[in-house]
């Protein structure tokens, strides 16, 4: 990703090369297999009384950068993407035709698509509309796509050394915070469930010792070694945890089948079929096996203990 004028921080060097004399700058860079540039614009929607903001796109692939949930993406002037949200709150459809205005200038588009894109209130659309609307206007962002293996960084800091005024960047800089923090926490909640679930096991075991502390005393006063204590103990849990396991993982994936539904009404957006399968069969096994492994950790101590009790101790405590 490299910016031009008004991306910069404040007291930034401005860009002093052309657009056409950026564009080969980094296309005559090593490992530069495609080049998109991009401009936002704000513009008013004829009868509705407020400014927008309008990405639009000029572009090497013809492809959509995101995912067209109904009708087609861009294929000439004319024409506009939005998501669902925009759609919801004016009442539109796929199909229906807006007009844009700047200033004296005003395009009517058609909405092409349906996209399943961030950002609320905002419009995707092409150069030409852009052209129609405003020529004077210069791209102030490119996205490069890289050849694999290219490094990014050196890349990054050829564009800067080619003029200061540049605010070059990969895409590893802009997501990896997010990321870790995404990671991050939902590691950090895996981790607090397990402990939960592994103390309610604990506990569970705890008062069931107790509880069969006579019996118990019964087994090991006719032969019943500590050992054969901790294996009946402990698998008592674990069929226990391969039962939960058993409902709850097919629960879980329902849940998430749900939840996502829910929130894709809330955000008045579809989410494709394939984006919701996220489960593998490994992935599934592996679920099922932590619920057992839980379940027998969660039972080995109080098992441990209840092994260690004596006859003398039990009866004397009866």
């Amino acid at each position: 990703m490299i910016a031009r004028d008004g991306y910069g921080p404040p007291g930034s060097v401005a860009v002093s090369m052309s657009p056409a004399a950026t564009e080969r700058l980094i296309r005559g860079l090593p490992g530069v297999t495609g080049l998109s540039a991009m401009a936002a614009e704000e513009v008013q929607i004829t009868g509705q009384g407020q400014s927008l903001m309008v990405d639009f796109r000029r572009s090497d692939s013809k492809d959509s950068p995101w995912p067209v949930l109904k009708g087609t993406w861009l294929d000439g002037p004319g024409q506009v993407e939005v998501n669902g949200d925009f759609l919801y709150k004016r009442g539109l459809r796929v199909g229906d035709t807006i007009t844009l205005a700047k200033g004296d200038r005003q395009v009517p588009v058609v909405i092409a698509g349906e996209l399943l894109a961030t950002g609320i209130d905002r419009i995707y659309s092409n150069w030409e509309t852009l052209q129609q609307l405003d020529p004077a206007k210069r791209a102030d962002t490119y996205e490069v796509k890289l050849a694999p293996g290219t490094d990014a960084q050196s890349l990054v800091e050829r564009v800067r050394a080619a003029d200061p005024g540049f605010l070059a960047f990969t895409d590893t800089d802009v997501t990896q915070s997010s990321v870790v923090v995404m990671s991050g926490t939902a590691t950090l909640l895996s981790l607090l469930l397990g402990t939960v679930a592994g103390m309610g096991i604990f506990n569970t075991v705890v008062l069931n010792t107790r509880e069969r502390r006579r019996d118990l005393g019964m087994l090991k006063s006719i032969g019943m070694t500590p050992r054969q204590v901790v294996v009946m103990t402990v698998s008592s849990m674990a069929t226990l945890g391969l039962a939960g396991s058993l409902v709850g993982v097919p629960l879980g994936v329902l849940c998430h089948h749900l939840l996502a539904d829910l929130t894709a009404t809330a955000a008045h957006a579809i989410i494709p079929a394939s984006m919701l399968r996220v489960f593998s069969a490994p992935l599934l096994l592996g679920l099922g096996a932590a619920g057992l492994a839980i379940a027998v950790l969660g039972a080995l101590l109080p098992a441990s203990r209840a092994a260690r009790l004596t006859i003398a101790e039990v009866l004397h405590n009866e």
